[in-house]
C-alpha cells in the first residue's frame, strides 16, 4: 500500500521513539514532583522547551505545549483576542483550518467580537489588497495560517503581517502544515502567535506547541495548577511534547521540500497530461502551480467525482483523501475549495495526495500513474 495521505498524518520518525519510550516507561515522573523522577521529568520537559524554541528561533519561555494544532489555534485566538483590550475586531482568511474558523465564531458569537473574512484568489492566495481594506483601527488579531492543508498554497505570510502590524494588530499563524517544508523560524519572526502539530511531522498525535510572545497577555483555555507559566495548566504530556520537539528539530534538518519537489511536479505532470486532451479537461489543479508545497497536491476531477476516484485508488493500492481529515465524513462541500471559486458540484470531486517525508520516487511514479488509470477505468476507457 502506498500512502498519500500525510496532511492528515505521519507516521513517528524513529528518533522520536527513541527519545520517548523511556519516558514512557522508566522516567514517567511526573514533572511538577520534588523527587528526582519527577525533576528527570522537568529536565525532559526543558529539554523540548529549549529545543523547540531553538528551531523557531524564539526564547524557551514562548512556548507552550499544547494537546496539537486544534488547540494551539484556539488557544491563540480566544486567548489573544480576549486578553487584548485594544479592540473587538477579529481578520481570518477564507481557507483556514476549521478549528481557526470556529474559535473566531465562537469569539462573535459569545464575546460580541466582529469577525471578517479576507477572501483569496482563484489560485489559493490571501487577497492583500482586500486584507488591507478590511483592517481597521479596532482589528486586535489577524488570522491567516502558512500553508493551507487542503491545496498546499504557500501564504504571504510576511507581507499579512506587515500590513496588520501597521494597525496595530496581533497576527496568529496556523503553521501545522508549514512545518518541515518551510523556515519556521523566518515564519515565528512575522508573527506573535505560531500553531505546530508534532504528528503532522513524525511526532505523537495529541501534541505540539503554539508559541506566543512572552510579553503578551493571553487567556488560558484550561483553569488549575498553572502549568505552562499560567498559559495551559494541567501535567504536562512530557512525552508528547519532547516527541514534537524532537520532530521539529529532525524536520529542520532534513531536505523533505528539495527532495520532493522533483516527485511534486512529476506527480502533477503526469496526472495532467495524462488524462487532459485537447478539448477534455479530466483533471484540474487546484491551487497556485508555484507558490506550494511539494508534498500536498490537489485535482479536481469532474467527469468523475472525488469518491469514485478514492475508492478506486485504494483499490490500486494507493490510500489519499479527499481534504481535510478534521472534515472526514462530512458531505458539506470543501470551503476551501468553494473560496477559490470552484461551485459546490466541482468541488465534491476533489482529491488529496499528500506525501510523507520518505517518500520513495517509485511510489511517486506507480501512485501517479494508478491516478490516470483509475480515472480512466471509471470514465470506461
Amino acid at each position: 500500500m502506498i500512502y498519500l495521505d500525510a496532511a492528515a498524518t505521519t507516521p513517528v520518525r524513529q528518533e522520536v521513539l527513541d527519545v520517548i519510550i523511556p519516558l514512557l516507561t522508566s522516567d514517567y515522573g511526573n514533572p511538577s514532583s520534588t523527587h528526582e523522577m519527577g525533576q528527570s521529568a522537568a529536565r525532559a520537559l526543558d529539554y523540548a522547551r529549549t529545543a523547540a524554541a531553538k528551531v523557531l528561533g524564539v526564547r524557551s519561555g514562548d512556548i507552550v505545549f499544547t494537546s496539537g494544532g486544534t488547540e494551539s489555534n484556539n488557544l491563540a485566538l480566544k486567548g489573544l483576542a480576549l486578553a487584548n483590550p485594544r479592540g473587538r475586531h477579529v481578520l481570518i482568511s477564507a481557507i483556514e483550518h476549521p478549528s481557526v474558523t470556529e474559535a473566531a465564531h465562537y469569539l462573535e458569537k459569545h464575546h460580541g467580537f466582529s469577525v471578517d473574512v479576507v477572501p483569496v484568489t482563484s489560485n489559493g492566495l490571501v487577497d492583500l489588497t482586500a486584507l488591507e481594506n478590511l483592517l481597521r483601527p479596532d482589528t486586535t488579531l489577524v488570522s491567516v495560517m502558512a500553508v493551507n492543508n487542503e491545496v498546499g498554497t504557500i501564504q504571504p505570510i510576511g507581507e499579512v503581517s506587515a500590513a496588520a502590524r501597521a494597525v496595530g494588530a496581533l497576527v496568529h499563524c496556523d503553521g501545522v502544515q508549514a512545518a518541515g517544508w518551510l523556515d519556521m523560524a523566518e515564519i515565528a519572526r512575522n508573527v506573535d502567535a505560531l500553531s505546530i502539530s508534532g504528528h503532522k511531522i513524525g511526532g505523537l498525535k495529541g501534541a505540539g506547541l503554539l508559541m506566543v510572545r512572552g510579553k503578551l497577555a493571553l487567556e488560558p483555555l484550561v483553569h488549575g495548577g498553572g502549568q505552562e507559566r499560567e498559559r495551559r495548566s494541567g501535567t504536562e504530556n512530557v512525552a508528547g511534547a519532547v516527541s514534537t520537539a524532537t520532530a521539529m528539530v529532525h524536520a529542520a534538518q532534513s531536505n523533505a521540500a528539495g527532495t520532493a519537489q522533483s516527485y511534486g511536479e512529476y506527480f502533477i505532470n503526469t496526472v495532467l497530461t495524462g488524462l487532459n486532451t485537447e478539448g477534455r479537461t479530466r483533471a484540474i489543479l487546484t491551487g497556485d502551480r508555484i507558490q506550494r508545497v511539494p508534498g500536498i497536491v490537489s485535482f479536481i476531477f469532474p467527469e468523475t467525482g472525488g469518491e469514485t476516484v478514492l475508492l478506486e485508488l485504494e483499490r490500486r493500492g494507493v490510500v489519499c483523501s479527499s481534504g481535510s481529515a478534521c472534515a472526514a465524513g462530512s458531505t458539506d462541500a470543501s470551503h476551501v475549495l468553494l473560496a477559490l471559486g470552484y461551485d459546490e458540484e466541482i468541488a465534491h470531486t476533489a482529491v488529496r495526495l499528500s506525501f510523507t517525508r520518505n517518500v520513495k520516487e517509485a511510489e511517486i511514479a506507480t501512485a501517479a500513474r494508478a491516478a490516470v488509470a483509475a480515472v480512466k477505468a471509471i470514465a470506461g476507457d
